[in-house]
């Protein structure tokens, strides 16, 4: 479950000078039953904005959403797997036990068979997404392109799917900005 990415966090000590708090593998990591071979690990959340600096505690230990916290972020690392051996097999209901899983079931596009992708899905959220490995669509409502590694998506709340049509997984880094 989720690949061992290392996340170094900076901080101060009591003079007020810059030190490294931590440096080792992100706490907090997940997959979704459903979607075979996926893997997101949570690097960090903010809970407010202006974000508060030396907010005590481990951001990522929260229960389980795609989207930030109101007024906050959330940056990840996502593994996306080949869909060639579970797509055709994905039905409504499975998609929706998938969001359901991440806890966002909110988040899941409901559809009767009229969507491009069955993992389309919306939040009220500006994303960054940056192909970091591999190459993956971006599915829109009536549009859709191919994106490789160094690539970046400024997603602004559309309805979207991510379709990894290749046969290697595609490893990309997420930063969510809670939106209205």
């Amino acid at each position: 479950m989720g690949a061992n990415i290392r996340r170094v966090v900076t901080g101060h000590d009591a003079d007020g000078k810059a030190i490294i708090v931590s440096d080792g593998i992100t706490p907090v990591t997940f997959d979704i039953p459903q979607r075979p071979g996926y893997s997101a690990n949570e690097v960090w959340v903010t809970n407010s904005m202006p974000a508060i600096i030396d907010a005590p505690g481990e951001p990522t230990d929260r229960p389980r959403s795609i989207t930030p916290p109101p007024n906050g972020t959330v940056c990840r690392i996502v593994e996306l797997p080949p869909e060639a051996a579970f797509i055709a097999s994905l039905d409504r209901e499975t998609a929706r036990a998938a969001f359901a899983s991440f806890g966002s079931a909110d988040a899941f596009s409901e559809h009767d068979g009229d969507q491009p992708h069955p993992l389309m899905h919306r939040t009220k959220t500006v994303d960054y997404g940056i192909v970091l490995s591999g190459e993956i669509y971006l599915v829109l409502d009536k549009q859709e392109t191919l994106l490789k590694a160094g690539d970046v998506v400024v997603q602004r709340g559309t309805n979207h799917a991510w379709s990894n049509r290749s046969d290697k997984p595609c490893r990309m880094a997420f930063i969510l900005v809670d939106g209205k």
